[in-house]
């Protein structure tokens, strides 16, 4: 007679069941991952992750990453069966309409989970700014007899997640910064969509993060008791951590398993009904969960509350020893700014002539981290050309964790996707800098960031062809474009040094969606503000710097950045030939789109139809603001290698070209 199967087994067959169930019936999604690693994931959820599903925001939790995030019903079954607020309702809307369980996982959707994956790479990234979070703020706060900040963080990683590009960035960084709260659990099934990973991925893994200076172990996946023992010793390990832990895609599958046909698509009913066989499970109902398995996983609510309640009576006692400094840490947890954060912020005068917004944008930065000591971040090997280093800070090293700069070192597409974990984590606001040129390398984690709501503050340097002699490879034509297409956030490219200042403060208070700042290498006049208008008009997106016509304007002209300057110089020559011009300062199209029509329409008045606008890119957008009958001086062609000063000539950005452009639109009406 065969034996039941234990408890255990059972618990990692719900897993895997009540995943491959709702695949099923959604006609879409990943079973293969699922049942594959159910039992790694078991083992790392009821023997290590310190979670409470009735508050998924309680600070010292451990967090999990489902990097590989195709995978999402392994983590969805987990959040409902260990007791977070996801019924089994939402389990069998699995990718449907405005259900919380989409077909990847989305922080902002669904409790419990920290970060938005799916793009593959990007969740390792994320953890690796999760775990420089938890070791920055352990360093800062914790005291030789309360911990009050300790815990790990953990990822399932997959052969697509190590085959990018990003992976490796961000692993030879957490192994030079000796993360060794970071443990990823490595599903190492060697199966890919286009099949056998034998095809691509043939690389010595174990002995490339080695190394990269990571702590590795190599398990049999299906096996509890040696994942487990493989979590604790890397646990006890100062290196990050890799588990590699050999699985089966699609296990029990009778005809798919250890295939491709197991990674994206149904299983189907004849095989979804061969599996349950060979793992003694009832064909029916759908949606099985014995009573002693559920109530096996709901024990995670008790310990989990017993866990944060034993955590908040650690913190009481550290609040009575050291009051400031708990109340700091409190605050920063919380997300909520102190008090007179923008006190200090510099003023520019006019008469300190000509600056790069780089370089207001970097003494800005450091007037702000007096204030927030929860402002962190760095530059992709640039830190002195982007203007973020934070003075008075050490750099955030293994050995010194208390360092506000971080060197991301020539890591782009990394540095985005830990930058965001940052932002997740709580208790900081951290930005990144490059130059402007290299969003490209960053943009899917901007994008994700804009779409899970993540406060990334992203710093842009060379903003334009004004970089010059470097030539086209550097010189950015439709990046502004791009970014503004992404739905969610907000570019801001600032006229002069005190719009720079106006910009940070946007981009500080604005604690639930990403800022992007645009800035120059070039310096750029610093416009006299008794004569034009208020900076702080750049919360508003755009706001009226110059009128000269008495509130009913022939002609307007719009622009930002370094252009402004040229706008503002054409406008006091036609305005001495009697024509009524109104200026326009414009700096982010996302923030003046929100504004109240009436305001729109004082900068904009829809009478009038004659608008130049003026902006080193593509055109592409700017439809909206000048209308059908409006112009502008843009590029539509790659960039030349030259002096700045003189590609902007060559490509019209001159006072002359803007005076003709403006004639010659007024002369067509």
């Amino acid at each position: 007679m065969t034996p039941l199967p234990s408890l255990q087994e059972r618990a990692i067959n719900t897993i895997r069941f009540l995943s491959a169930d709702a695949i099923e019936d959604a006609k879409s999604g990943h079973p293969g991952m699922p049942m594959g690693a159910a039992p790694m994931a078991y083992a790392l959820w009821t023997r290590h992750l310190r979670f409470n599903p009735r508050n998924p925001d309680w600070p010292d939790r451990d967090r999990f990453v489902l990097s590989g995030g195709h995978g999402s019903m392994l983590l969805y079954s987990l959040l409902h069966l260990t007791g977070y607020d996801l019924p089994l309702e939402e389990i069998k809307n699995f990718r449907q309409w405005h259900s919380k369980t989409p077909g990847h996982p989305e922080s902002f959707c669904t409790p419990g989970i920290e970060v938005t994956t799916g793009p593959l790479g990007q969740g390792l990234g994320n953890s690796v700014g999760l775990a420089i979070a938890e070791k920055h703020l352990a360093a800062v706060y914790n005291r030789s007899d309360n911990e009050v900040v300790n815990h790990f963080t953990y990822a399932i990683v997959t052969d697509g997640d190590l085959m990018e590009g990003l992976a490796s960035e961000a692993a030879s960084l957490a192994g030079h910064l000796g993360l060794g709260k970071l443990v990823l659990l490595y599903d190492d099934n060697r199966i890919s969509i286009d099949g056998s990973t034998d095809l691509t991925f043939t690389e010595d893994t174990k002995t490339k993060f080695e190394a990269l200076e990571w702590h590795v172990q190599k398990v049999d996946g299906n096996d509890v008791d040696a994942v487990d023992e493989a979590i604790k010793l890397a646990k006890l390990n100062p290196r990050p951590s890799l588990i590699m832990c050999r699985t089966n895609i699609g296990f029990g599958m009778p005809n798919k398993q250890d295939t491709s046909k197991a990674h994206g698509e149904p299983a189907g009913e004849d095989e979804l009904n061969g599996a349950k066989k060979n793992l003694s499970w009832p064909l029916e109902p759908r949606y099985h969960i014995p009573d002693d398995v559920l109530t096996h996983f709901r024990e995670s609510v008790e310990r989990g509350e017993e866990m944060e309640k034993k955590w908040r009576g650690a913190f009481n006692e550290y609040k009575k020893q050291f009051p400031e400094i708990a109340d700091e840490l409190g605050r920063r947890l919380a997300g909520r700014l102190p008090d007179n954060w923008d006190s200090e912020l510099p003023s520019f005068d006019s008469s300190n002539g000509y600056l790069a917004t780089r370089a207001s944008s970097g003494k800005t930065l450091n007037a702000l981290a007096l204030k927030l000591p929860e402002l962190i971040g760095g530059s992709a090997d640039l830190t002195g050309s982007n203007k973020t280093w934070i003075d008075g800070s050490d750099s955030f090293q293994k050995d010194a964790p208390t360092g506000r700069n971080i060197y991301f070192g020539v890591r782009e597409h990394a540095m985005g996707a830990i930058v965001n974990g940052l932002a997740v984590h709580g208790g900081f606001i951290p930005f990144s800098g490059t130059f402007f040129m290299f969003s490209d390398y960053m943009r899917p984690a901007i994008r994700l960031s804009a779409l899970s709501g993540y406060p990334s503050i992203w710093v842009f340097t060379h903003d334009s062809v004004g970089v010059g002699e470097d030539g086209p490879t550097h010189q950015p034509i439709e990046h502004l474009a791009a970014l503004r297409a992404i739905p969610e956030l907000v570019i801001i490219r600032p006229a002069d040094a005190n719009e720079v200042v106006e910009a940070w403060k946007v981009a500080i208070n604005r604690r639930t969606s990403p800022t992007v700042l645009v800035l120059t290498r070039q310096k750029v006049p610093i416009l006299d503000r008794s004569e034009y208008g208020d900076a702080r008009g750049v919360s508003r997106g755009a706001y009226v710097l110059a009128d000269y016509s008495d509130g009913n304007p022939e002609l307007i002209l719009m622009a930002s950045g370094s252009e402004v300057s040229l706008i503002t110089d054409a406008a006091k020559t036609l305005a001495a030939e009697g024509i009524g011009v109104q200026v326009v300062s414009f700096p982010s199209w996302k923030l003046f789109a929100v504004q109240s029509k009436d305001y729109q329409d004082s900068v904009l008045p829809p009478s009038c139809t004659a608008r130049l606008v003026v902006e080193a890119g593509v055109k592409q957008g700017w439809e909206q603001w000048i209308g059908n009958e409006g112009d502008a001086i843009s590029i539509e062609r790659f960039g030349s290698s030259a002096p700045g000063s003189v590609v902007f000539e060559k490509f019209g950005f001159s006072g002359e070209n803007v005076l003709e452009k403006a004639r010659e639109l007024l002369n067509s009406k």
